[in-house]
C-alpha cells in the first residue's frame, strides 16, 4: 500500500512538474497526462480513494487542454467512481461535469447514464428533489436516444419520489402516461396493470373520491382486461371503502390482497396515508355525535 502511494506521488509530481516546464503546448499536457492516469491507478491500488480521485480531475483538466472533452469526460467519471467510497457530494459534481461534458459532444446515451447514475446518489442521500431533477433528465435523454426501456425506469423513479413527496397528480400523470405507452409494446404490456395499480393508490392519496371512480373507469377504457384483474379489484373495493369512510373494510380488503401479493413498502405507506385520513375523519364525526 505504502509503495504504491509513494510511486502515485513521484507521477503526480512528474505530471505537475512537465505542465509548469517550457515546451510545446500540446506535448507538454500529452506526456503530463499520462503520468496522472499511472499516479491514479496507483493510488487506486493503494485503495487512496480521495488522492486517486484528485489526479483524475488533474487528468481531465489536462485533456480539456488538449480539447478531447471525450477523454475528460471519462476522467472525471474515474473520479467520480473513487468518490463514491468515501464523498457521494464529491461523486456528484464530478458526474456533472462529465455530463455537460458528454452533452457538448452529442453523446447523449452517455449523458443518460450518469445523469440516472446523479439521480441514484441523491436517493442513497434521502434528497428525493433533487433525485427527481436528474431521474427527469436522464428519462428525457433516454427518450431522445430511443431507448424506451431505461426511460420509463427512471420516470417510474420519478412517480415513485413524487408520491412520496405528496406530489399526487404529477406521479398519477407518469403512471398513466407509461401504463398507456406501454399496452402497444408486447414486452411491456404486461406491466401494464402494476402502473394503473400505482396510479389508482395514487389517486386514493388524493382522496376525492370522484376522481377516483372516474380514474377507474378511463383505465378499463385504456386496457379492458384491467377490470378482470386483482389490481383493479383491490382499487375498487379500497375506493367502496373511502367513499363510505369505512376504515374496518378498507383495513381487510388490503389484508386479503397482501396476503396473495406481498405488498411493497412504497404501496404500503401510501394506503397508511389513506387510512389515517379515514381514522381522523371518523374521530370527527365521533367528536359531533
Amino acid at each position: 500500500m505504502e509503495k504504491q502511494i509513494v510511486k502515485g506521488e513521484e507521477l503526480e509530481k512528474k505530471a505537475d512538474k512537465k505542465i509548469s516546464s517550457w515546451g510545446l503546448f500540446g506535448s507538454r499536457y500529452e506526456d503530463a497526462a499520462e503520468f496522472y492516469q499511472r499516479a491514479a491507478n496507483s493510488f487506486k491500488l493503494a485503495k487512496s480513494w480521495d488522492r486517486a480521485a484528485l489526479v483524475n480531475i488533474k487528468l481531465a483538466n489536462c485533456h480539456l487542454k488538449l480539447d478531447s472533452k471525450q477523454e475528460a469526460a471519462s476522467a472525471y467519471v474515474d473520479a467520480a467512481n473513487c468518490y463514491k467510497k468515501t464523498s457521494n457530494k464529491q461523486a456528484i459534481a464530478c458526474l456533472d461535469q462529465a455530463v455537460n461534458l458528454f452533452l457538448e459532444n452529442g453523446r447523449l446515451n452517455m449523458a443518460a447514464r450518469y445523469s440516472k447514475n446523479i439521480g441514484e446518489l441523491y436517493e442513497q442521500e434521502q434528497n428525493f428533489e433533487m433525485a427527481i431533477v436528474y431521474f427527469e433528465r436522464s428519462a428525457d435523454l433516454f427518450q431522445s436516444e430511443e431507448v424506451t426501456t431505461s426511460s420509463n425506469q427512471c420516470k417510474q423513479k420519478v412517480a415513485l419520489f413524487s408520491a412520496q413527496m405528496g406530489k399526487y397528480p404529477k406521479a398519477i400523470e407518469i403512471y398513466e402516461e407509461i401504463a398507456r405507452h406501454s399496452l402497444n409494446n408486447n414486452l411491456l404490456k404486461y406491466g401494464v396493470r402494476g402502473h394503473l395499480l400505482n396510479a389508482g393508490l395514487c389517486q386514493l392519496c388524493k382522496g376525492d373520491v370522484v376522481a377516483i371512480h372516474n380514474a377507474l373507469e378511463r383505465y378499463q377504457d385504456l386496457d379492458p382486461t384491467f377490470s378482470r384483474t386483482r389490481e383493479y379489484k383491490l382499487l375498487a373495493d379500497l375506493a367502496a371503502a373511502v367513499d363510505e369512510e369505512d376504515v374496518a373494510t378498507f383495513t381487510a380488503v388490503v389484508k386479503e390482497f397482501d396476503s396473495m401479493t406481498p405488498l411493497d413498502t412504497w404501496k404500503t405507506t401510501l394506503l397508511l396515508r389513506v387510512k389515517e385520513t379515514l381514522k381522523a375523519k371518523e374521530l370527527e364525526e365521533d367528536d359531533l355525535t
